[in-house]
């Protein structure tokens, strides 16, 4: 199978489980050349195909696009790359149950152990301290750099009123952390509601986080994603 088909698959695999909305994007470093990468053209997640994948330089400059359109935020993935040289795969997405976290001082923390590289920070990027008076995307090499020193060496970053930019190693992690980004949000603030304003909430320690994230790749999750993806997209041709 190649690079770019499982990149159409990752979209929408990320599409089905509802991380990214009609403008989310995922990207994925070449296996040609580490100072490229591959990024779909400006199209809704769900309708990807290989077609519409676009090669980049990690300035952010399309390489073959012709006529198709790139994403405004592509700068979010160069500028990663260049400073995350073991990163091979950037997802940003408007994961709806990780927003409001951005948005308060309410820290996201490890509930499950399926999400607990958010034990290893997940620091939140305000936009304002950059620059002032955007309408909050990254659309420029400044922005994207200052996103990069924010995300540091964390497997994720939250963006103010906006949403969050997801790392990994792998394309398979990538994608696996930004399910469970999204799922350990969610169970997070169900358990801040069952538990109230006096109550405790047991989140995962620092050794738990540290044996649980050396061994997880996410593989079983990205076969089974990916298998459900490939019948779909096979089933539309």
């Amino acid at each position: 199978m190649s690079l770019i088909e499982d990149l159409v698959v990752a979209y929408r695999v990320l599409a089905e489980y509802e991380v990214i909305d009609a403008y989310g994007h995922v990207s994925v470093r070449s296996d040609r050349d580490p100072n490229r990468y591959l990024l779909a053209r400006a199209v809704a997640p769900e309708k990807v195909t290989e077609a519409d994948i676009i090669e980049y330089d990690l300035d952010s400059k399309p390489l073959n696009a012709g006529e198709r359109a790139s994403v405004r935020e592509r700068f979010i993935h160069g500028e990663v790359y260049k400073t995350r040289p073991e990163v091979t795969a950037v997802v940003h997405n408007h994961s709806p149950s990780v927003v409001p976290f951005s948005v308060t001082t309410v820290a996201l923390r490890p509930i499950f152990h399926m999400a607990a590289f958010i034990g290893q920070g997940v620091p939140n990027f305000e936009i304002r301290d950059a620059q002032e008076g955007t309408d909050l995307l990254v659309k420029t090499p400044f922005l994207g750099q200052a996103l990069a020193r924010t995300l540091g060496k964390c497997p994720a970053a939250t963006m103010r009123g906006h949403g969050a930019v997801v790392v990994g190693e792998t394309l398979a992690r990538a994608v696996g952390r930004s399910i469970y980004l999204e799922m350990n949000a969610r169970m997070q603030a169900q358990a801040m509601g069952i538990a109230g304003p006096s109550g405790k909430i047991t989140f995962m320690d620092e050794r738990e986080v540290a044996d649980s994230v050396s061994r997880q790749e996410y593989d079983r999750g990205w076969d089974l994603w990916r298998s459900r993806a490939l019948a779909q997209i096979r089933s539309q041709r």
